[in-house]
């Protein structure tokens, strides 16, 4: 363990030059920040990170968040961002806000459990930014044990960490001396899942009230199409049931007829026999008129059940 000055300008190089050594054997480092003081290391070497989880005291449940050094490095390193992101960058980054983005699924690091997203920020520290930019990003927490109290000076992660940590570099007491704020994009509408430096108020003046979900757009009214066309189909079925009716009606007609006509028929019948009879040499020639009777009586009756027959049956 050793520690170095950054406050002075004569010995910063050096300072920085060690921390970045270290990053690159998979060694750990304590750098400062504009929060608080973290303890970082390479976020693409799994075996830098897991001993991050294991200085602290914290398991794979609660991955480290990212910080980088530059904003075009979100872009490389999330997919999907929402357009209020980016407003929400160039007006606040660097800063103490950190983003909870989905992660590019590419990226071949092991950060822990962190369900395909990362939290990504960027320090307002020109000490941190400086050592970003040489090696990249860096998965950062706050440099204490965990339920510890955040440290604010290189002393106080020094005094927690212990030989845990290979270099630490001093650079004061921490500026702002209070975590980031932690806001998820990942949801709609978003979500700060801590309370921080930065406030809520200050995220909606830059980009609006991202916290309420969107009103629900009205129904569109059903087109007037689509109702001319039930209004037309609803008439065609009640008048294909009034044709059905007349139909039963007409087909109910002629049956009647008929019957009229049958009764008609079988009047005549019982007047008349089956075969005339020849009347015999004994016969009187009255008794032959008798069956002309009943002739004259059977024909009107069907004349007039057809002419009853004739009407129903007249279109109509």
């Amino acid at each position: 363990m050793s520690v170095h000055d950054t406050q002075n300008p004569e010995t910063r190089e050096d300072a920085l030059a060690a921390a970045v050594d270290a990053v690159r054997d998979g060694g750990l480092i304590v750098l400062p920040t504009d929060t608080v003081y973290g303890i970082g290391a390479d976020a693409f070497t799994p075996d830098a990170v897991q001993a991050l989880l294991e200085a602290k005291g914290r398991g794979r449940d609660t991955p480290p968040p990212v910080l980088i050094g530059d904003h075009a490095v979100l872009l490389a390193l999330a997919v999907d961002v929402p357009d209020y992101v980016e407003d929400l960058t160039e007006e606040l980054w660097p800063g103490p806000l950190t983003l909870i983005l989905n992660a590019q699924p590419s990226l071949t690091w092991d950060l822990g459990e962190t369900r395909g997203t990362v939290a990504l920020r960027m320090p307002e520290d020109e000490v941190a930014l400086e050592l970003l930019r040489r090696t990249g990003p860096l998965a950062v927490s706050s440099a204490n044990r965990h339920g510890k109290p955040a440290a604010l000076s290189v002393l106080d992660a020094a005094t927690q960490l212990g030989d845990a940590v290979s270099i630490y570099l001093d650079g004061g007491t921490a500026r702002i001396g209070e975590s980031s704020t932690i806001l998820d994009t990942t949801v709609t509408p978003a979500e700060i899942v801590r309370q921080g430096a930065l406030s809520k108020e200050r995220i909606i003046e830059v980009v609006g009230d991202i916290f309420t979900a969107p009103e629900p757009e009205p129904e569109e009214p059903a087109d007037d199409a689509e109702d001319a066309e039930g209004t037309a189909a609803e008439i065609g079925e009640a008048e294909a049931t009034d044709e059905g009716s007349a139909a039963t009606t007409a087909e109910a007609t002629p049956q009647e007829a008929d019957a009229q006509e049958n009764a008609a028929s079988a009047t005549s019948v019982l007047d008349l026999p089956s075969e005339p009879e020849q009347p015999g040499p004994e016969a009187d020639a009255p008794a032959a008129e008798t069956p002309l009777t009943g002739v004259g009586d059977g024909e009107n009756a069907p004349a007039q059940a057809g002419t009853e027959d004739d009407s129903k049956n007249t279109p109509g």
